[in-house]
């Protein structure tokens, strides 16, 4: 009868909407129709996907009913992904951009700013690199190509090998912003067309190791024994420091910053305990583990 085939598309329909793995990603967190789980997504900033992922095993370890997804492909992508609802937690190792709260707006998306840890971006040569020290303005003469030999500071009679996280990367904006145009807002310096755009960290790490003549930058919890950190200074008269925990929280270290988790709204439910947790002890201690910079001294 037309009654009968009207109520049961109505609880079909019903039954649908109700399937945990049907939801949409949301500031709750979503469930896992296969498992059964809470499921948390959380994507984004490649600098800290493996502090991510580090975070994301204690807690699942000790939470058995939640299930957190984490993937990297950069601060850009993981905003993206927010801003079209596609996932809980946005990774990133740069503050969201006035346009791109814009278009999260437009979506009906508030995105909500979560300061999770601290950071160092370190700037890194070959251990065989005589240059021990570099001031901001000399960074950003080097990176944008005014300077193009090691000579010119200090170094032996060598072309300079610039290389840099790719543009998708939020540790390649903030270098942008904040060493090659020093914090100016009008300033329009651009990196060189030689630089050599690489998509990890670890792909940074390992060319610094193999080419006497390169320079590259990096978050602190990638450095390793292999190549040789630079002391920098904000002009010429010094101090020139090199990055650590203690340099970052007294404000000498220069290239400092925040690393970020985005939610939509306001984090409630299993989203809201997972991001209490990370501002915990716990997961804290597991910050600087990794090699970054925890919120408190």
């Amino acid at each position: 009868m037309p009654g009968h085939s009207l109520l049961s598309l109505f609880l079909l329909v019903v039954w649908l909407i109700a399937l945990p793995g049907c939801r949409p990603a949301s500031a709750a967190g979503g469930g896992d129709a296969q498992t059964g789980k809470l499921t948390i997504e959380n994507k984004g900033s490649d600098t800290m996907v493996n502090l991510a992922l580090a975070w994301a095993e204690r807690y699942m370890a000790e939470h058995p009913e939640v299930r957190i997804s984490v993937t990297g492909g950069g601060s850009g992508t993981g905003i993206a992904a927010l801003i079209n609802g596609t996932v809980d937690i946005a990774n990133a190792s740069r503050a969201i951009k006035p346009e791109e709260i814009a278009e999260a707006q437009a979506n009906g998306i508030t995105p909500v700013e979560h300061v999770v840890a601290r950071d160092a971006i370190a700037v890194i040569v070959h251990p065989s690199n005589p240059v021990s020290q570099l001031t901001i303005q000399q960074i950003s003469d080097i990176y944008s190509g005014k300077i193009t030999n090691w000579k010119e500071v200090g170094g032996e009679d060598r072309p300079i090998v610039l290389l840099s996280r790719e543009t998708n990367s939020g540790t390649h904006v903030f270098f942008l912003e904040e060493v090659l145009r020093q914090g100016r807002k009008d300033d329009k310096t651009l990196f060189s067309p030689d630089t050599l755009l690489l998509p990890s960290s670890e792909g940074i790490i390992a060319e610094v190791r193999d080419n006497p003549n390169a320079i590259g930058y990096d978050g602190l919890g990638y450095v390793t024994p292999e190549v040789k950190t630079i002391a920098v200074a904000r002009g010429p008269e010094g101090p020139y420091v090199l990055p650590s925990a203690k340099t970052v929280h007294s404000g000498q270290y220069p290239i400092a910053r925040e690393l970020y988790m985005y939610t939509r709204g306001e984090p409630r439910g299993e989203i809201k305990a997972y991001l209490d947790w990370i501002l915990g002890e716990e997961a804290q201690a597991i910050v600087r583990e990794l090699g970054f910079v925890p919120l408190r001294a």
